[in-house]
């Protein structure tokens, strides 16, 4: 393999490995964010978009 094959190969590698990890946080997010949500309506709190639909 050449020089110039090995960093193609690794600035790929590297670049599918960082954007897997935002991926993957992404979504720990968006479960922390919904549970979250979930905890405040569960105490009483309602979203401000559900008072005009009131």
């Amino acid at each position: 393999m050449s020089a110039h094959a090995l960093y193609v190969t690794a600035a790929y590698g590297i670049s599918a490995l960082a954007i897997a990890g935002l991926i993957l946080w992404i979504l720990a997010d968006q479960r922390a964010r919904k549970r979250e949500m979930a905890e405040l309506e569960a105490a009483g709190h309602r979203r401000r978009s559900d008072k005009a639909k009131a």
